[in-house]
């Protein structure tokens, strides 16, 4: 089966699609990246920070040479590089932000999906884009729908005490925002004493295995059971400087250098 994987250039996208890809190993995939969220401009200092960390410092360092094509690495709990995971592609992994374009629309089509899946992806596809796969388009939100709409999910859930955060896959079928019927959800419980990158990272080994699980039905062509998202809910957007401040008062952490410390010795391929 065809399918078309949209996400985004940061360190838990990077976490995902090596989960992701080599359980999809069996089906013809292309990636497309965005490079930013949204059109978030004028972030507290904190967020940028965040975003540093996410992008600035790990791209770099997972910046390896892929292997030789038809290989496949010898380690699986060493992180490839984008460039790298293309040995489970039929090409590399590229930039997309104008998916919503005449052009964007183009090469979306070229690559001929019979699903989408979204994992991050930084832009709200359009009708025109979302009719594109026969399959549909399915996304994993990193937050419990529909009572964490929006950005940083997990976030909003741990500064609201909440003891549980989550992934929901659900159907994109339009261009509302986190609105379309749930196909399922995983929990994972909160450790206050982790950052929110932490949380984040650990959501995605269960998230990415309902992605996988999907798939496989719709490739044998049985049916995907959903629902249709009760009503209520709230959509969030990125944090102020008071919500950050309010994070920091509770002795929550956005990132923890230790955890970062830890996270590159035993994740990334260092001499």
């Amino acid at each position: 089966m065809n399918i078309t994987i949209l996400s985004n250039h940061d360190l838990a996208s990077n976490c995902a699609l090596n989960q992701l890809l080599p359980a999809l190993h069996g089906h013809c995939l292309t990636v497309f990246l965005s490079s930013r969220v949204g059109a978030a401009r004028n972030l507290p200092q904190r967020l940028r920070d965040l975003m540093l960390v996410e992008q600035n410092l790990f791209n770099p360092l997972l910046n390896q040479p892929p292997p030789d094509r038809g290989s496949t690495p010898d380690n699986d709990s060493i992180l490839l590089s984008f460039d790298a995971l293309a040995v489970y592609l039929g090409s590399p992994i590229t930039e997309f932000n104008n998916i919503n374009t005449t052009i964007g629309l183009a090469r979306l089509k070229a690559s001929e999906p019979a699903l989408i899946i979204s994992l991050r992806y930084g832009v709200i596809l359009q009708q025109a884009a979302i009719s594109v796969p026969t399959l549909g388009v399915i996304n994993l939100h990193s937050g419990l729908l529909p009572t964490y709409r929006g950005v940083m999910a997990s976030f909003w859930g741990l500064l609201n005490g909440e003891s549980q955060l989550g992934t929901t896959l659900h159907y994109i079928n339009d261009a509302s925002i986190d609105t379309g019927r749930i196909i399922n959800t995983t929990r994972l419980r909160v450790n206050p004493e982790y950052s929110y990158l932490w949380h984040v990272l650990n959501l995605y080994p269960d998230g990415c295995a309902l992605i996988t699980a999907t798939v496989e039905r719709l490739a044998k062509d049985e049916p995907v059971d959903s629902h249709p998202q009760p009503q209520g809910g709230h959509y969030y957007s990125f944090p102020t400087a008071s919500d950050l401040t309010r994070f920091s008062e509770q002795g929550l952490v956005l990132f923890d250098g230790d955890e970062l410390a830890t996270f590159l010795q035993r994740d990334l391929p260092l001499e």
